[in-house]
């Protein structure tokens, strides 16, 4: 079962399971695993007592998180190779497990994330042994099924909110708009592309640097665009082949569906959310997966600080029981 809200829509919506239609898609990020809700998308008046008192599977992954000491000695290999190879970007994350609690509240979280975001979509599902939560901004396409319009954005850089940008952070962010633009231009072919000025996002305490992009496509272009489309540099890095590469290389755990997309149909709209700011749910641990954008000018211990605020986008919200 899962609940859900658009951005900027207080609406709450699940799926209603009446036929074998794909409602909901959640992909992981190298695309290998789906978790599939069918039906129609539905809005709902609240959470229904079944779902707040389902139970959570247990943590059997054995995992133990990388140490403030390991994260930033593998940043530095990852700038070294960065510099070696003159990669643009390379986005490189981390798990951060928070255990000792008696038991996750999903209601009052879920309550508490959306309350905290109402810019971003936000998500809770439960569906087997899996269960996610998350909360985030970055649109990897909408397509509007009357028009035909299709809109994407760049999103890039990450600074508190009370701090300025710096050339790290408006250098990382130009590869993405310029891979998105590159892109968006194979499938132009009504109209000119229409791409907004860089300006800021505020996400909660954090803010990043965002370019939106809107164009005309055939409708029987969409997938094609979406697969070119991910991963955005955003999550992965210039060049795309090679970065997932070394993702696989330098990555201490496999990302699962985070930095994967969502795809969710409507009457009017499908919907692509990059999946960031998300957590996995088990009886004992939570599982956050954060992670920055990694250039030649990146500082380690700022890139770890970088995480460290991104995980508190979910965790502040999580409500637990004493």
């Amino acid at each position: 079962m899962i609940y859900f809200q658009f951005p900027f829509n207080e609406k709450l919506y699940s799926t209603d399971e009446s036929s074998d239609k794909e409602a909901v898609i959640f992909k992981s990020f190298d695309q290998t695993e789906s978790v599939n809700f069918n039906g129609n998308c539905v809005q709902v008046n609240t959470i229904s007592e079944r779902f707040s008192n389902q139970s959570l599977a247990n943590d059997e992954t054995e995992f133990s998180a990388e140490t403030h000491d390991e994260y930033l000695e593998k940043l530095q290999k990852v700038i070294d190779v960065i510099k070696e190879s003159q990669l643009p970007k390379l986005v490189i994350s981390r798990r951060k497990i928070f255990k000792d609690f008696s038991k996750i509240n999903l209601e009052e979280s879920f309550d508490n994330l959306c309350k905290a975001y109402p810019n971003a979509f936000r998500y809770i599902f439960i569906k087997d042994d899996k269960a996610w939560i998350g909360a985030f901004s970055e649109v990897l396409g909408k397509f509007n099924k009357s028009t035909h319009e299709f809109e994407t954005m760049s999103l890039a850089g990450t600074i508190p909110v009370s701090e300025s940008w710096t050339d790290k952070e408006i250098e990382e962010q130009k590869p993405v708009s310029s891979y998105i633009r590159n892109v968006l231009e194979k499938f132009n072919t009504e109209s000119k592309i229409q791409e907004s000025e860089t300006y800021d996002h505020i996400s909660g305490n954090i803010k990043h640097l965002k370019t939106d992009f809107k164009l005309i496509i055939n409708p029987e272009d969409l997938d094609l665009i979406i697969e070119e489309l991910h991963p955005t540099p955003a999550v992965c890095g210039i060049p795309k082949d090679f970065c997932k590469e070394k993702i696989q290389e330098f990555e201490k755990f496999p990302r699962e569906l985070y930095a994967g997309f969502i795809r969710i149909e409507t009457d009017d709209f499908i919907h692509y959310f990059v999946n960031l700011r998300c957590a996995k749910l088990y009886s004992d641990s939570v599982h956050l997966f954060v992670g920055g954008g990694i250039t030649a000018q990146s500082k380690p211990e700022k890139e770890w600080r970088e995480t460290e605020l991104k995980s508190e986008a979910v965790l502040k919200n999580l409500s637990f029981s004493n």
